[in-house]
């Protein structure tokens, strides 16, 4: 492998914990950390949202907790960045270099899927443990890695609330779109097409699209031909907001529209104002959920937290890389150490509720004990509308 320093960003995070007394109160030891993130490129939007929640966990862990107490020991955070330019071929080149050269304890994931793969198998060959949030493909999960455990729902299950519910107030047949050899979007395609078969939709057409593209009329133009209910799109923030407006511009209006990633985001509510009404998108994670920890708190006062410290709202992307670092800790904790062998049996023994939710790893490093949450865009506000035990509105279906 090889690494372009030129495109290297660097960012360290962790700052002496404060009290009267620097000496007697500073971590003793420094937890080096790596994450090669999209920090520019197709997937900037969501990097640099990871990148913020992962600064929230670590300054709260240096700040507040005055570092993370393990065994005997106290450690301060110190976080690694470098920007892949959302190309996953160099988040595995960076990856490497955080495990050679700048000899990281641990790693944080990227944001994709396909970088989450490069990485973790890096991370992998090294032997060393992974902790990410940012890659929800069933296929990073089925490779054998021994180091890697993902905190997210995985990406077949992203459509299944939604169609559920679609399925219950009268919808019958699907379009379905994704992009091209994506693992995540294809993932979350695979899925679609699986639950529109258990709940009774007919998908009249699946449709695939170059990654990076900034003209999907083509798709909409095909898929307003065959009149669906429901059009499903499984890509990335960028994705959504072009499919939205494109649809807009066309006169495309099913009575349901469901994306990935963007509609859960203040920003795609930003970015598209009014267009982006009654928009459906799955969401890891909600301000408004029930869950709630010792660390955080609830979800709300995740926010809460999060808003005070950027002045914005967060994405679910930034609260769940919050997430994974709060499970490293958990398993640090757990540990007693910061020995790789010593952690990686604790990842797999951890079985904990989370401000994001449920995280209990089954042998292939999967979590498996988190559902996943629907929201829509109603008048401006993204309000959770599925599944029925944390939805706060009923979902509107302009049948």
């Amino acid at each position: 492998m090889t690494f372009r320093r030129n495109f290297a960003i660097v960012a360290l995070v962790g700052l002496a914990a404060c009290g009267s007394d620097p000496m007697e109160q500073q971590p003793t030891e420094t937890l080096r950390i790596g994450a090669a993130l999209s920090l520019t490129g197709a997937q900037a939007f969501e990097g640099t949202e990871v990148r913020a929640g992962y600064d929230l966990w670590a300054h709260w862990a240096n700040e507040e907790l005055e570092g993370i107490q393990i065994g005997s020991r106290r450690y301060e955070v110190e976080i690694i960045y470098y920007d892949d330019q959302s190309n996953p071929a160099l988040t595995a080149d960076l990856t490497e270099k955080l495990i050679l050269d700048d000899e990281v304890d641990f790693l944080l994931g990227p944001y994709g899927s396909d970088p989450t793969l490069t990485a973790a198998a890096v991370a992998d060959t090294y032997g060393v443990v992974m902790v990410q949030a940012g890659g929800a493909s069933e296929s990073i999960f089925e490779q054998g890695f021994q180091n890697v455990f993902g905190i997210l729902t995985p990406a077949r299950q992203y459509t299944r609330s939604a169609i559920e519910r679609l399925a219950q107030l009268g919808a019958q047949t699907a379009v379905i779109a994704h992009e091209q050899g994506g693992a995540f979007s294809t993932s979350v395609a695979e899925g679609a097409i699986d639950w529109a078969d258990e709940f009774g939709i007919d998908v009249l057409a699946v449709q695939t699209y170059t990654r990076g593209a900034s003209d999907l009329s083509g798709i909409v133009q095909a898929a307003q031909a065959l009149d669906p209910d429901v059009f499903i799109a499984g890509g990335y923030f960028n994705d959504a907001v072009l499919f939205r407006r494109t649809a807009a511009q066309l006169g495309f209006d099913p009575p349901a529209m469901l994306l990935t990633v963007g509609p859960s985001s203040p920003q795609f509510v930003a970015a598209l104002g009014d267009t982006a009404n009654l928009v459906l998108g799955p969401s890891q994670w909600e301000a408004s959920m029930t869950w709630e920890d010792a660390y955080f708190g609830t979800a709300a006062q995740f926010a809460q937290r999060f808003e005070a410290a950027t002045g914005r709202a967060p994405t679910y992307q930034a609260a769940q890389a919050a997430a994974a670092g709060l499970t490293l800790m958990a398993a640090l904790q757990a540990a007693g150490s910061i020995e790789t062998n010593a952690v990686r049996t604790a990842l797999r023994a951890l079985d904990i509720t989370t401000f994001f939710g449920p995280i209990r790893f089954d042998a292939t490093g999967k979590n498996v004990s988190k559902p996943m949450g629907v929201t829509q865009v109603q008048n401006g506000e993204i309000v959770v509308v599925a599944p029925a035990g944390i939805a706060v509105a009923d979902l509107i279906y302009n049948d």
